[in-house]
């Protein structure tokens, strides 16, 4: 059986997407790759986080370009069918398709794994070429040069040994092989090559330049092919009734295109769609501590941004240099940020860094109990009870835990400015995400209420918080009612609403917490 040549396994992978219920057509980025066939511009490295939909493209340009398989009826209904140079390219090509991931049942060096690598593209070779069996090449280059073919090589998870830390004292060797390959080869049709990680990049250039790289932090052509933009996801949710747009959006939504078009995580949403409920699910697949794995690599400088991220608050910061394959581990904030990017944990536009949605916001969230995040630990840890007082009507009890965290060791918590006290707030009732879908600044009846709290099950109450500086609570409970603020509460057939006024006085540096049930 073929392992790389002209093997079956994308057509299949292909016809099993093409046949999903949630299937979304991404065969526009054939148009665009049928372009660099055999030109100078045929060497294109795409990088983007896990669950992207970076496999599902491999497989459909696979079964798009291959000649052992006619699947006319395959793409005739899609994007690419009504493109003038469709039929020109449609199984016309000889196609290596390279999973990189694999290791050697033999053993688990470097030698093993490249062998394992060698060695199917010769058996391959001689299976299709049999002439050229008997013969001795230097090289794997040398035998695809002598078939006198041209080859498209479509190579996925190309920096799985640098995303896994494996062999780094060969990490050298791999991509020299990776060069020898590809670079400058005229059986080289095209060269499509994905993975999560950038090329890195040396100070006297790199062992792949051939190739035009297009990332996370820098994709003007092909963003838009990776993920589902707002359109397609619409398009989904009206194919079922059980989740509105809304919710897909709030849990998947967060990433951005250069030309400011929405993208959604496509795995999470499928998921959510298939099952009929909103989970975090890409969060569940490879490393479950990412995001605390991240973070750990400088607590001390990324503790203030997570707070402030976690609170719905962008971080402004100028990340140029890309977090690249081979690099080792982060250290300073930006080096954290920048691999944040790339793997997904952080979307990133405008010199704006974001938690993009809610799937994440739950790591994060969960991130900040972590014993190494010191004082800020405890106070999520002690979260669970401010929600319970409030519950309770203890407006002194609220106020106290409230003073106590005011009176941390954060220097962003001592209120230089108005959305240091929602960050207080924000993670004095973090835990209280688990009942409550809590929105900032929303807009309701006459005005924008500071915090709604929108209760996940009926016999929770809805709650309302508004912040007053050097004001006093009873003041703000009453604009709670005065500008009705809970008419969006009553909509979600809650039977009870608090109104929960917070005031900070700047001269006696004490808080203040008044509760009323104005429902």
């Amino acid at each position: 059986m073929s392992g790389y040549l002209n093997t079956s396994t994308s057509l299949k992978e292909f016809q099993i997407l093409h046949r999903d219920e949630f299937f979304v057509d991404k065969s526009g980025i054939i148009v665009q790759l049928n372009k660099r066939i055999f030109s100078k511009n045929r060497y294109i490295c795409i990088t983007k986080p896990r669950r992207f939909g970076k496999t599902s493209l491999l497989n459909m340009l696979g079964a798009y370009y291959g000649k052992s398989y006619d699947t006319r009826s395959l793409f005739d209904t899609l994007e690419i069918g009504k493109s003038k140079d469709y039929l020109t390219h449609l199984n016309k090509y000889n196609v290596i398709s390279m999973c990189l991931n694999n290791l050697s049942d033999k053993g688990n060096t470097y030698n093993d794994y490249i062998d394992l690598i060698k060695n199917s593209f010769k058996r391959d070779i001689a299976a299709a070429y049999p002439e050229l069996e008997s013969r001795e090449f230097n090289s794997i280059s040398d035998m695809l040069a002598a078939t006198g073919d041209e080859f498209i090589f479509i190579i996925d998870e190309w920096d799985y040994i640098f995303s896994h830390d494996l062999y780094p004292e060969h990490q050298g060797d791999f991509l020299e092989f990776l060069r020898d390959l590809l670079k400058d080869r005229p059986y080289v049709a095209l060269a499509y090559m994905t993975g999560v990680l950038p090329i890195k990049r040396y100070s006297t250039g790199s062992a792949l330049n051939m190739f035009k790289e297009y990332t996370m932090l820098n994709d003007p052509s092909f963003e838009h092919y990776f993920g589902f933009t707002e359109e397609e996801v619409a398009a989904l949710c009206e194919q079922q009734t059980t989740l509105s747009m809304e919710e897909i959006s709030e849990w998947y939504n967060g990433y951005q295109t250069r030309d400011g078009r929405r993208i959604y995580n496509p795995r999470s949403v499928v998921c959510a769609l298939e099952d009929g409920a909103c989970q975090s699910y890409w969060t569940n697949t490879g490393k479950m501590d990412e995001v605390l794995f991240y973070l750990k690599h400088n607590i001390d400088e990324v503790r203030e941004d997570a707070i402030k991220m976690v609170n719905h608050m962008p971080v402004r910061i100028e990340i140029r240099k890309e977090y690249t394959a081979g690099q080792g581990r982060p250290t300073t904030k930006k080096e954290i940020y920048a691999a944040m990017i790339i793997y997904g944990l952080l979307s990133y536009c405008d010199g704006e860094l974001r938690i993009p949605n809610k799937e994440l916001m739950l790591e994060f969230e969960s991130a900040l109990e972590d014993h190494d995040f010191g004082y800020v630990a405890e106070l999520v840890q002690n979260s669970g009870a401010v929600l319970d007082a409030t519950l309770a009507m203890q407006g002194d009890t609220v106020a106290s835990y409230l003073h106590n965290i005011h009176n941390s060791e954060l220097p962003i918590l001592k209120y230089n400015d108005e959305n240091s006290l929602a960050c207080v707030v924000t993670l004095a009732y973090l835990s209280a995400r688990n009942k409550y879908r809590v929105e900032r600044e929303e807009k309701s009846g006459k005005g924008f209420a500071d915090f709604i709290f929108y209760p996940r099950r009926r016999n929770l109450p809805g709650i309302i918080i508004e912040l007053k500086a050097g004001s006093s609570p009873e003041a703000a409970v009453a604009q709670i009612r005065n500008k009705e603020y809970c008419e969006k509460l009553k909509k979600c057939s809650t039977d009870q609403i608090l109104a929960v006024g917070i005031c900070y006085d700047p001269k006696t540096k004490e808080h203040q917490c008044l509760i009323e049930k104005i429902l």
